[in-house]
Order: C-alpha cells, then sequence, then structure tokens
C-alpha cells in the first residue's frame, strides 16, 4: 500500500507577482525551493489563505534572495499580489517509510524570508 504523506511546504508566503501573461507556474525564490526540498518543475499545491481557493500548478526558479513568490498563467486569476499562501508538495511512500517520515516545514515573514524550519507539526489542543 502506498500513501500521501506532505513532502514540504511554504508557510504563510505573500504572493509579491500575479502574472496572467506569464507561462504557466508559480515561480519562487530559489533559496526557499532549496529550503522546503522544492524541485523546479515540481507540482505544487497552492492554498490561498487570503481567499480561500485551492489549485495545482509547478514551480520554475525565481532569483535567489529576492523573496518572490509569482502565481503565473491562469492561476494568477486565484491570487493576487498581498495574498497569504501555503505552497505544499506530497510524496507518496510505504507505510513503513510513512510511518518515520517527517516533512519539510519552512515558515515566512511578510517578505518571504524564513523566519524558522520544523520537521513536526504540534499537537492541536482543544
Amino acid at each position: 500500500m502506498q500513501l500521501t504523506l506532505l513532502k514540504s511546504k511554504l508557510h504563510r508566503g505573500r504572493v509579491t507577482h500575479s502574472e496572467l501573461d506569464y507561462d504557466g507556474s508559480c515561480a519562487i525564490d530559489t533559496k526557499l525551493l532549496d529550503a522546503a526540498g522544492i524541485l523546479e518543475f515540481e507540482q505544487i499545491q497552492i492554498y490561498n489563505i487570503t481567499n480561500g481557493e485551492r489549485f495545482t500548478t509547478y514551480a520554475i526558479k525565481a532569483e535567489p534572495g529576492s523573496g518572490i513568490i509569482s502565481v503565473n498563467g491562469a492561476a494568477a486569476h486565484k491570487a493576487r499580489v498581498g495574498d497569504r499562501v501555503i505552497i505544499a508538495t506530497y510524496s507518496q511512500m510505504s507505510e513503513a517509510q510513512a510511518r518515520v517520515y517527517k516533512p519539510r516545514l519552512v515558515y515566512l515573514n511578510d517578505e518571504n524570508r524564513i523566519v524558522r524550519t520544523a520537521n513536526i507539526i504540534p499537537v492541536q489542543a482543544a
């Protein structure tokens, strides 16, 4: 049996560009991609915290250190500059692998700079 688990996420990024006429995809600061272990052209899920939209696209590289998160092509209809987003990737693995696996979680500030990283999410309290 194969299970699908969270591989990585960029948490609470801020959209810096929304380019309708650019090739479809999401350009992300290369330093952020590296920190999260997201590869160029890897499928990503984007969850727009600001408006509730959820959509799939793929990652492309933006200039390292730029803080760019640019939602491009048709997806530009689903995110505007200033929107807060979660960008997530998933991986399939066996149940045995899943029991010991830890995702790469990258938390961002308003300028899309890394404020902390983790590999666990605390248990939600009542």
